[in-house]
């Protein structure tokens, strides 16, 4: 299949396709006489499994570990939970920080009046408790 249909056929964009295929990350495409890349079955997996893997928000390098272990048959499943025990470490620890942001800026925003007041405990939280300095003066330009 061209890459159009690969695209198609995995919702990989083929731009995508055609790094994936340069970083050498895919099997390299079979080319057609008049030099159009050809995707086979296993290709079309390959970049399925790639784009389940991006949408999971593996990295490159994950995927690229995940792929090469997928290849090989022979693989202890240990090294492919390792993988994702870590991913899972890091997703927790990123919504953990998330949170405790929004919790933070949920409090800070119950804490304004949201009036005509300049009284703003955001900006406050923000700027560490400074106050902005006096403005800086406009300079006139010399007319010679």
């Amino acid at each position: 299949m061209n890459i159009g249909q690969a695209s198609k056929a995995t919702g990989v964009t083929a731009k995508m396709i055609r790094y994936y295929d340069e970083i050498g990350l895919v099997q390299p495409a079979s080319r057609t006489g008049a030099n159009y890349r050809e995707y086979d079955a296993r290709q079309i997996n390959e970049l399925r499994f790639i784009k389940r893997g991006r949408s999971l928000g593996f990295s490159m390098e994950e995927i690229t570990q995940l792929l090469s272990l997928w290849r090989d048959r022979s693989r202890p499943s240990r090294e492919v939970k390792a993988i994702a025990d870590r991913h899972l470490a890091d997703l927790d620890a990123r919504i953990a920080e998330m949170q405790a942001m929004a919790e933070t800026l949920r409090h800070l925003s119950q804490g304004c009046a949201g009036d005509d007041r300049p009284d703003c405990p955001i900006l406050t939280d923000l700027t560490g408790g400074q106050e902005p300095g006096p403005a800086p003066l406009k300079r006139r330009r010399s007319v010679r």
